[in-house]
């Protein structure tokens, strides 16, 4: 189930590529199914690819996920597209490789660098430093914790044992 959100964002990328490549040389834009059934089950090719390679990315948000799928939804689009009577001219592979490269692996770079900026947010200070309420002398719960992640870090003195005295 995990593997859902991912495919059918993809998915909608792929019939947004369809839509503006049809609109762009003034065709019938309703007619975009045409254009994105070779790229779709190219598409759900290239999920079934990565989820089962043998030293797969494990998330499916993933770049390297990302990379498998957008490789398979190309060539595999290409060429279900010739097989199926179409054409794909040198102009079209370059544009279809290069907008489905942005589409397929853009949102899930942006996806990285947010969870990364998340990420940053939420971990404690490592500097030695207290923060100190001073209205009332206390410390704050970030230096409580760095406190504890301190005494947790710092090498145990087996002469300073308490049950030993």
């Amino acid at each position: 189930m995990r593997y859902v959100p991912a495919l059918i964002l993809d998915a909608v990328l792929v019939l947004v590529f369809a839509v503006i490549g049809r609109a762009s040389h003034e065709e019938d834009p309703g007619g975009f199914l045409l254009t994105a059934w070779p790229f779709l089950v190219a598409l759900l090719l290239g999920h079934l690819v990565a989820a089962l390679l043998p030293a797969r990315p494990r998330r499916p948000w993933s770049l390297a996920w990302g990379a498998v799928a957008w490789a398979v939804t190309v060539v595999g689009g290409l060429l279900l597209r010739v097989v199926s009577g179409d054409t794909a001219q040198i102009a079209f592979i370059i544009v279809a490789t290069l907008v489905l490269a942005v589409f397929l692996l853009g949102w899930r770079v942006l996806a990285a660098f947010l969870r990364r900026r998340a990420g940053r947010t939420d971990v404690a200070p490592t500097d030695d430093t207290m923060d100190v309420d001073p209205a009332s002398g206390a410390e704050t719960a970030s230096a409580s914790r760095a406190g504890r992640v301190a005494d947790a870090a710092a090498p145990s003195d087996p002469n300073d044992d308490d049950r030993a005295r």
